[in-house]
């Protein structure tokens, strides 16, 4: 009797410890997330994505790392997170260039923005900034159009890419002012820079995360910004608009997506962490400051949304004739 009520012991407590290990295994996170940036370090999508990996992973009590994977304008990194174990693991912060203009400049693309992925949530948007080289003699956007239409094809444009929404901004801008510049893609604005500084390249756009500091230093000249309204941390800078472009509309956002079928559960802690990591005051003091607006959305919403910008983008590729074999 003693014998079988002590089998019986050990029999529960190994039950009751297999139970509690495999609910440790069930647990997410367990272990650190990896959140792939599309871009280099420095870069805009960079800058936003660590302060939303830094607050989620405090949320999550686990390590989020960033994994910088740039190249092709983003779609480089954003093939590696779509290939990736649809577990949870591993993210994907992808952008206005990897999952509503990119797609639509390959004959084949190298992935579907709207079923290969999981939207969770849009993260911010941010309107550009239309620059110059401080050595540019143009002081206006007036002024800019007025040199480029008296110097046809001799004016850069730098972007993070061909087929990013910075490139696609500059092409906007070609159609509605009716201009030649000529687009030079690199891996990443970050690297733009220096070619602007030695006026090299004499045209970018950019988003304010990265472009305030070199404005503040005089190191670039601010015309304009691309969205409906000017922004609180340029209030002399007029819209593309106000400054003489109607129609112009080319504000950047930034997405949190998983590769497709990751279960929905982890799914939604994913989601309901990183809203709480950006309604916090910490985020949204930070992401102010550099000039962007916080969002977050459901999956739906945002799901409705990629589409609505698909189609838009489509139809600005198709009428610049931007296209990568």
């Amino acid at each position: 009797m003693t014998r079988s009520l002590t089998a019986a012991f050990f029999s529960a407590a190994l039950s009751a410890c297999a139970f509690q290990s495999a609910q440790a295994a069930d647990t997410f996170p367990n272990r650190a997330v990896r959140m792939i940036i599309p871009f280099p370090v420095g870069g805009a999508t960079d800058i936003l994505a660590r302060v939303v990996a830094q607050k989620s992973a405090e949320l999550f009590g686990q390590q989020v790392v960033v994994d910088n994977r740039p190249g092709a304008g983003g779609t480089l990194g954003s093939r590696i997170a779509v290939t990736a174990t649809a577990d949870g693991y591993t993210l994907l912060m992808g952008t206005t260039s990897t999952h509503a203009i990119g797609p639509h400049l390959y004959a084949k693309p190298p992935y579907d923005s709207l079923t290969d992925f999981s939207p969770i949530t849009q993260i911010a948007t941010s309107p550009n900034v239309l620059m110059v080289a401080s050595q540019l003699q143009a002081q206006s956007i007036k002024d800019l159009v007025a040199l480029a239409k008296a110097q046809p094809g001799k004016l850069n444009f730098g972007s993070s890419g061909t087929g990013t929404q910075f490139h696609l901004s500059g092409e906007l801008l070609k159609l509605l002012a009716g201009i030649n510049i000529v687009h030079v893609p690199y891996k990443g604005t970050a690297l733009v820079y220096p070619e602007m500084f030695s006026g090299s390249i004499q045209i970018l756009f950019d988003v304010p995360v990265v472009a305030l500091p070199f404005i503040k230093q005089g190191r670039v000249r601010a015309l304009g910004v691309s969205g409906k309204k000017r922004i609180n941390v340029l209030p002399d800078v007029p819209t593309i608009v106000e400054a003489g472009i109607p129609g112009y509309d080319a504000d950047l956002w930034f997405g949190l997506f998983a590769p497709n079928k990751v279960p929905a559960e982890r799914l939604t802690r994913v989601h309901a962490e990183v809203l709480k990591a950006l309604s916090s005051n910490e985020v949204r003091e930070r992401f102010a400051a550099l000039g962007a607006d916080g969002v977050g959305t459901t999956p739906a919403a945002f799901t409705a949304f990629l589409k609505a910008e698909n189609e838009k983008w489509a139809k600005v590729v198709k009428a610049s004739g931007a296209k990568i074999d």
